[in-house]
């Protein structure tokens, strides 16, 4: 998918220096990135409908069906004459979520005796994906719309994220056997944020900003590198 050649932006600026301190390895952050959604008439209402879907067959959800980003978040409003589209603002929001939920598997590596090499790939994802979050989420309010917060995860469930039972399975497992758990969920999850990039564009006239154009392409070569490190890793442990 070709990158616009425009003037690069803060964030994209900013998504180029997470990609470089991500592949140098260093330690994650302690804490998530701050819950901070816009303040908007519709927000009290979508996070009790948004709430509402949390009763929803998890596990069905989780294995790569298509789902709505926008199923019980506020309305989309743009200028008529402006170059986002509501599929750039949804799939912003629907990857806050689904990077929210991968932060939560790799902060699940460091008390569960996860090998060195995992624990280093999980702490590398927390990174990036977690500084992704924050960026996104100034994008969003850039823009004026909603902002979902790091607990997104638990209600908006996209292509590849797990179930409830998937991550207590997850939650559970020691040694060995959390590697080979951790990989396997990781592989899919990150193949569903690659379907969220391939819907975004070939959404109509999605994409083109350049922002939103720089974070989907982020994900989808960081990602694609990182599956195949994991099956690699995957491999090597049957």
């Amino acid at each position: 998918m070709p990158m616009i050649a425009l003037q690069p932006s803060r964030l994209a600026l900013a998504a180029a220096t997470l990609l470089a301190a991500g592949c140098a390895g260093r330690p994650a952050p302690a804490t998530p990135p701050p819950a901070a959604p816009v303040a908007t008439r519709d927000t009290a209402r979508a996070a009790a409908t948004v709430a509402d879907h949390g009763a929803m067959d998890h596990a069905a959800m989780g294995h790569g069906a298509a789902h709505d980003h926008g199923a019980g978040l506020p309305p989309v409003t743009l200028p008529a004459n402006s170059i986002v589209t509501e599929a750039d603002v949804r799939f912003m929001q629907g990857m806050i979520a689904h990077h929210a939920q991968a932060v939560h598997m790799t902060r699940l590596a460091e008390g569960a005796g996860a090998s060195p090499r995992v624990l280093k790939l999980a702490r590398k994802i927390d990174l990036s994906q977690a500084g992704e979050i924050a960026l996104m989420q100034d994008w969003l309010r850039d823009h004026g719309q909603f902002v979902p917060d790091t607990a997104s995860w638990r209600t908006m469930r996209m292509h590849g994220m797990l179930s409830d039972a998937e991550l207590a399975r997850l939650a559970a497992a020691r040694g060995t056997a959390f590697d080979r758990e951790f990989l396997t969920l990781m592989i899919r999850h990150h193949e569903g944020a690659l379907q969220m990039v391939a819907d975004l564009f070939a959404s109509p006239r999605a994409g083109q900003e350049v922002d939103v154009s720089v974070l989907a392409n982020d994900v989808e070569n960081t990602q694609t590198a990182e599956i195949g490190l994991m099956k690699e890793m995957l491999a090597e442990l049957r």
